[in-house]
Order: structure tokens, then C-alpha cells, then sequence
């Protein structure tokens, strides 16, 4: 039987990419589990592969005897060893924006969440246990001061949603954005954070972003503040947040992303820190468009291109090979 060139898929995608992969000659082979064991015994043989959060590490590179090209599932590639990727001759790239709307949205609701305590009025409910509304304070965002930490697409699309729909104040830390859309800049993290009701992170990892919301940066904030991060865990100091928390400089906050430990850690013991399971692009919506953006970038560069979301140096030209007998 013959069969085309493959791609490893490592962590499900939405139906829609598989199709376009099989639509343009590619098998897609499906990973039992994200697991470097798995990537590591099904990649031979496969000449692209798509990963989401589990991404690819130098012990999955490494046992790949055709990869071409890797796409990630979305704009995150920090768990990509892109340096290692290099060394292979495998070009990576990325889909950047094709969540964002969903991203903003979720931000949205962690802020309104996290303003009115919903999930712990709802466990009391649930519990028969009365008097919530004697027991906390809850405040509305309408009006008040946001503080958008990232103005990419996530970002500047929450931004919008925040002044629109809540009249808010919008600020704009983003020292790499070249327009605001109108927006006013702060010079500083800390200027901004001293005017904010609400911060709300949408900044990649960086060595100068890892840890910026932490015992400094709390220090500086306007007492009561909101703290949103559906960027990347390693922006936040949790200790430190659970200081700021446990003693009302920070009312509250809602977590999209955060270390393992988190939900069973400090942060845990506290009904003003709302947890979700990394849900910001989880939506069938993105998860569509996610799939068709990875499927396109294996399709273009099997066929010779460089897509332009290639995130490590061009490393080749690559022809779709020839397909196999099996």
C-alpha cells in the first residue's frame, strides 16, 4: 500500500487539520499520549509533526530520523528546545493569533470572576452555607483603571473589550507594541501598577518578564487590585502573590496558567484565587482555527516554503518526499 509522508500529531487537534493534512497527501499519525516516550517510539519515519503545551524537547529531537518541520499548536513555544530543533535541521514555527479572541474573552470572565468572587459564592451555595455576602466584599470593574501587560492580539482584543463594554480606563504596558490603537502607554511596570484596578497579563516569557509580578512589583500596587494571568505561569511569583493575597494588597485573582503545585499550594488556601485548567484557547472555535494553521504550516513547508511564522533560522529547503511503499 503506499502512503504518503507522515506527521506526527502529539496531542489532539481538532478534526479539521487532520482532514487538511490527509487532503493534501500527509498521514497524520495520532501520539497515544504526550509523552516523550511515545514521540520518542512514533516519531522515525514521520517528517513533521504538530504539538501543543507538551511541546518538543532535545530527547524528542533526537529520535527523529526525517523531521522537517514541527508546528506548534498556537503562539506558546517556550516548551519547544528551538536551539536543539536548530541542531536537528528541523524548522519550527508557530500560529500565533488564531486564539486570541477566545484568550481575551476568558481574561474577561477571570476578571468579572475574580471581582465578584463567583466561584466561591457558588461552592457556599452549593455547601448551604449562608451569609457570603456578609462574609466578602466585591467590587465593580465599571469605570475603574485596567492595566493590559502585553498589547498582542490577546491583549489589545481584551483592552477593547474592557473599555467598551465597562467603560474602563485602559493602560498599556507593552515597551515592544508599536501602536496602542489609541491606547495610553505607561513608561514603567510600576507606574502602571500604581494606577491599576485591574492587571492583566498577556506578555510572552522573557529573562525580563520571568518573575515581573513579584515581591517588588506587589509592593507598588493600589491596594485591592485585580490580578489576571492567562499568559504564562512563570510571570508571577506565587509566593509572593499569596503574600499579596493574604494580606488585601491583591482583592483577588484568576489563574489560567500557573505552576502544578499551585492548586494544592498557599494560593489554594484562600477563596479569592480562581483557578482554571489552561482554558483561555480551549474553545471549539480556536481549536478549529489552531488546527488549520498547523496543518497549513506543515503543508507549506513540505512543500518548499518558509512559513512566515518560523521561529528559528531557515534551515533549508523542503521538498515533500517521494511516498513510500508500506
Amino acid at each position: 500500500m503506499t502512503v504518503g509522508p507522515r506527521c506526527l500529531i502529539v496531542q489532539p487537534v481538532h478534526a479539521d487539520g487532520l482532514d487538511r493534512l490527509r487532503d493534501a497527501g500527509i498521514e497524520p499519525v495520532l501520539c497515544p499520549e504526550a509523552s516523550t516516550g511515545a514521540v520518542a517510539r512514533l516519531l522515525p519515519g514521520c517528517v513533521a509533526a504538530v504539538t501543543r503545551d507538551f511541546g518538543f524537547s532535545a530527547a524528542c529531537f533526537a529520535a527523529a530520523d526525517g523531521l522537517r518541520v514541527l508546528a506548534v499548536h498556537g503562539a506558546g513555544h517556550d516548551a519547544v528546545d528551538k536551539a536543539a530543533a536548530t541542531r536537528a535541521g528541523v524548522l519550527v514555527c508557530n500560529a500565533p493569533g488564531h486564539n486570541a479572541r477566545s484568550v481575551s474573552e476568558l481574561a474577561l470572565g477571570l476578571a468579572l470572576a475574580a471581582a465578584r468572587l463567583v466561584p466561591a459564592a457558588d461552592r457556599d451555595e452549593r455547601a448551604g452555607k449562608r451569609g457570603f455576602r456578609e462574609r466578602h466584599r466585591s467590587a465593580e470593574l465599571g469605570g475603574k483603571t485596567a492595566l493590559i501587560v502585553g498589547w498582542g492580539a490577546t491583549g489589545a482584543g481584551l483592552g477593547r473589550m474592557l473599555h467598551a463594554a465597562l467603560g474602563m480606563r485602559v493602560l498599556v504596558f507593552s515597551p515592544r507594541a508599536a501602536d496602542t490603537g489609541g491606547f495610553p502607554r505607561v513608561a514603567t511596570l510600576e507606574e502602571g501598577l500604581a494606577q491599576a484596578d485591574l492587571v492583566s497579563l498577556h506578555t510572552p516569557m522573557r529573562d525580563e518578564t520571568r518573575g515581573m509580578i513579584g515581591h517588588a512589583a506587589l509592593a507598588r500596587v493600589k491596594p485591592g487590585v485585580l490580578l489576571v494571568n492567562t499568559a504564562r505561569a512563570g510571570l508571577v511569583d506565587e509566593a509572593a502573590l499569596a503574600e499579596a493575597v493574604a494580606d488585601g494588597r491583591v482583592a483577588a485573582a484568576g489563574l489560567d496558567v500557573y505552576s502544578h503545585e499551585a492548586p494544592r499550594g498557599p494560593l489554594a488556601a484562600t477563596d479569592r484565587v480562581i483557578f482554571t485548567p489552561h482554558l483561555g484557547g480551549a474553545t471549539d472555535e480556536a481549536l478549529r482555527r489552531m488546527a488549520a494553521a498547523s496543518a497549513a504550516i506543515v503543508i507549506e513547508a513540505l512543500a518548499g516554503g518558509t512559513p512566515a511564522t518560523a521561529l528559528n533560522a531557515p534551515v533549508g529547503v523542503y521538498a515533500a518526499p517521494a511516498a513510500a511503499g508500506g
